[in-house]
């Protein structure tokens, strides 16, 4: 469910607070619950502060794995000058407060283009 404003029936003014659903993310939930019933009877018998905190705890650890990816893609930038120039002239037309991030998130998805996946072979020769 996504918290967002939604539109209601008769009208098409948006209701600050209320909840959309959506179809597919709820069908992803509703096979989860199916495929692990035992875990979804622990989340359920769960004490509602402690329901909370552990959602805190997920987004704590996204944060913490998400600075951890900016700075690794920052220092990989810091030891090659002349990549981290071209993507300063790419942002340098950004607010300053903005650049970085920018600078970080582009430098991050062209890394992982031009990268090859672990765990992938090589595409088989044709013959």
């Amino acid at each position: 469910m996504l918290k967002g404003k939604a539109k209601t029936q008769d009208e098409s003014v948006e209701q600050p607070g209320q909840y959309r659903d959506n179809p597919k993310v709820n069908a992803r939930i509703d096979e989860y619950i199916k495929n692990n019933p035992k875990h979804w009877d622990y989340i359920q018998s769960m004490p509602r502060e402690r329901l909370e905190r552990a959602l805190v705890l997920s987004e704590v650890n996204k944060l913490d794995r998400l600075e951890k990816m900016k700075a690794g893609i920052l220092r990989k930038l810091d030891q090659n000058p002349e990549l981290k120039q071209a993507y300063e002239t790419l942002v340098k037309h950004l607010p300053e407060d903005q650049r970085e991030k920018v600078m970080v998130s582009i430098a991050s998805r062209t890394m992982r283009s031009i990268t090859p996946r672990q765990g992938q072979s090589a595409p088989a020769a044709k013959v």
